[in-house]
């Protein structure tokens, strides 16, 4: 892949946007619950994305909860008119931080109202149904399929993406909904959803890996290989883990969630990085 290819922006469903956006989670405070020690740093570096590019921002209204979406709204609303916005539903934080499912299909439609409260819009570009029950296509997944498609038909959302899914659920959602983006964990250490990749590549549908760096990602980053091809290429691990997943699909977006305007700036510089056959194979190898 050409670094040019890399640089252009890619589809998410109906929308185009950069290779590397925002994951907004870790703006709240600890475990993503309750507000985040600073409340003027947070807002800023929502701010200092967008000026640095970022047209893509991941959030929830479960994450804080609503914090995170409240974050968004103060530093950005009026929204620029090509920042995409994406939110996921499904799950719900309990008084002390605990998640639970929160999926049946007419909580679905409650948790895209509380989006749309939140963030402050009429609609949300793209929404994704998070699955929390790890069970076989079935009766109540159309049902919470067909709440999403309502809501969509509604205008309520813009698109429907799907998040934490296997190969059988994206096949099967496929046959009732255009599906958007899906959203899945993988980064070099995490390749359970290598088959989900690549039917979302011939499928022309967007693979947005949560958690590309890993979660307690200093595992993922202190692997010798990762440091090693770091090295090589004069950059941190945390970019090579990033370059890495662009070059596996060209429809790869990335979101990964910082806290730190350096990081921010690292994270979306890593589109530019060239990552050899070489450090390809070493890395997917982990």
């Amino acid at each position: 892949m050409a670094p040019t290819d890399r640089l252009r922006k890619r589809s998410l469903g109906p929308f185009s946007v950069a290779p590397v956006g925002l994951g907004a989670m870790r703006l709240a405070g600890p475990n993503v619950f309750g507000p985040p020690a600073s409340r003027g740093d947070a807002i800023a570096l929502l701010r200092d994305a967008v000026s640095e590019g970022v047209d893509h921002i991941d959030t929830a209204f479960y994450y804080g909860p609503s914090v995170v979406n409240e974050l968004i709204r103060e530093a950005l609303h009026p929204y620029p008119p090509d920042l995409v916005l994406v939110s996921k539903v499904g799950a719900r934080r309990g008084r002390r931080g605990e998640i639970f499912a929160d999926d049946e299909p007419s909580r679905l439609r409650s948790g895209i109202e509380d989006n749309l409260r939140t963030l402050g819009v009429d609609s949300v570009p793209v929404v994704n149904l998070r699955l929390m029950r790890l069970t076989p296509p079935d009766t109540f997944f159309d049902d919470q399929l067909q709440a999403m498609i309502g809501a969509h038909e509604d205008g309520l959302i813009g698109a429907v993406g799907l998040s934490n899914v296997t190969l059988d659920h994206l096949r099967h959602a496929m046959k009732y909904v255009e599906v958007a983006c899906v959203q899945n964990e993988y980064h070099p250490a995490a390749r359970g959803s290598q088959s989900v990749l690549e039917e979302c590549r011939q499928q022309g549908i967007a693979f947005v890996p949560f958690a590309p760096l890993g979660f307690g990602s200093s595992l993922l980053l202190a692997n010798p290989i990762v440091a090693r091809v770091a090295a090589r290429f004069g950059c941190t691990g945390a970019q090579v883990c990033l370059a890495w997943a662009l070059e596996m699909a060209p429809n790869v977006l990335l979101i990964p969630g910082t806290s730190s305007k350096r990081h921010l700036q690292l994270n979306v510089a890593a589109s530019r990085i060239r990552l050899d056959a070489d450090a390809l194979l070493e890395l997917s190898q982990i």
